[in-house]
């Protein structure tokens, strides 16, 4: 594009914007830490489903004050269902360190906010652009998309070694009057007009700039690499019973779904039955002698880069007293005291029919 047409792509992408954009919350706000949370929420999830949690996760964490102090299990509780816990676990990192060294202030500079944990390039370019108006382009996968078809970019938009490019292209066009606003213009442009699939072309303000229209190859862009099918693992889970309570763990505070609580078992053996390997691995994990009792369901459960099976067994405890081998803490819960604790998703996948037979 010519410098002219820049200012004109500029011009006809913020008029559309400004009279078609979706009245989201955090649209509303020049406060730092509110788009800040948007944006960690936002990380790999539809903004539909964000937009709950989103109201809720101020509500109950305000300012960067309340969420320092608040105790992470709390924070996990109102996560819980998000799923990437890691990200608020970082977010709490975070906070901590601002309370610390800058007196509970986000900072305005790019280098300081890139510097906390789980604030990565595109995280501190789009709370910078937006709450200080720092001339920063962001790039995202709508954005990425917007721009391969923009100037026929034929480098994958899903390989990380290529973001630079992507970078280029959007520095280029990124309005610097107004970065925040533009920034979400494009945000906004590729996930309701430039879709990954059949494109609005018909209804894009800005189409007359698009190399891919002019040339009928909508379709052939963004170029992607086809990525490796997810590996699948078979699990054993226990509900394990002692009186009127069930047994359940939490992981370390690190890691996938750190933090999180579960109810214990693992990974089946080649070979292995499932019965067999919720016995093992209670034993392996907890120390305890249990008895599987009845079959209680199955679930399948994909995470980003495996799927799992899950089979869940009604166990009597025989014996033994709990010794932690891979859990960080466990607890020994009444059907009542489920909801007092952040379980990953997988598990609530069980928890309404384990309610229901508890009661039973």
């Amino acid at each position: 594009m010519t410098q002219k047409e820049i200012h004109q792509y500029r011009k006809k992408l913020l008029n559309w914007f400004n009279k078609n954009q979706r009245k989201l919350p955090w649209r509303k706000t020049k406060n730092p830490y509110n788009i800040w949370v948007s944006e960690v929420l936002l990380q790999q999830t539809q903004v539909k489903k964000v937009l709950d949690y989103y109201e809720n996760f101020i509500h109950q964490f305000p300012d960067v004050n309340t969420l320092a102090k608040a105790d992470l299990q709390e924070i996990l509780k109102v996560w819980e269902g998000m799923g990437y816990y890691a990200r608020a676990r970082n977010l709490h990192k975070a906070v901590k360190i601002l309370i610390e060294k800058q007196a509970g202030r986000v900072p305005d500079s790019y280098s300081e906010f890139r510097k906390l944990p789980g604030v990565g390039d595109y995280i501190a370019a789009a709370v910078q652009s937006q709450a200080f108006n720092a001339p920063l382009a962001v790039v995202d996968g709508n954005v990425k998309r917007v721009l391969s078809r923009l100037f026929l970019i034929e480098k994958p938009t899903n390989l990380s070694s290529y973001n630079k490019v992507f970078k280029e292209y959007a520095d280029l066009l990124l309005d610097q009057s107004v970065p925040g606003t533009f920034n979400q213009a494009m945000m906004e442009l590729g996930a309701t007009i430039c879709r990954p699939r059949n494109p609005k072309c018909y209804e894009c303000s800005v189409v007359n700039f698009c190399k891919a229209y002019k040339t009928n190859q909508q379709t052939k862009f963004p170029v992607t690499i086809q990525a490796k099918p997810r590996p699948e693992f078979h699990i054993a889970v226990g509900i394990v019973r002692k009186d009127r309570h069930v047994l359940i763990t939490q992981r370390q505070p690190d890691g996938l779904l750190g933090a999180m609580w579960e109810f214990p078992g693992g990974r089946v053996s080649l070979g292995e039955s499932t019965k067999h390997a919720c016995i093992r691995k209670i034993k392996e994990k907890v120390n305890l002698d249990v008895e599987v009792s009845s079959f209680l369901t199955r679930i399948n459960h994909t995470y980003t880069h495996f799927k799992i099976t899950v089979d869940v067994f009604n166990c009597r405890c025989q014996s033994g007293k709990v010794v932690l081998n891979g859990p960080q803490n466990y607890r020994w819960i009444s059907i009542e005291e489920l909801d007092k604790f952040p379980f990953h998703t997988a598990n609530h996948k069980f928890i309404p029919l384990l309610r229901k037979k508890l009661r039973e």
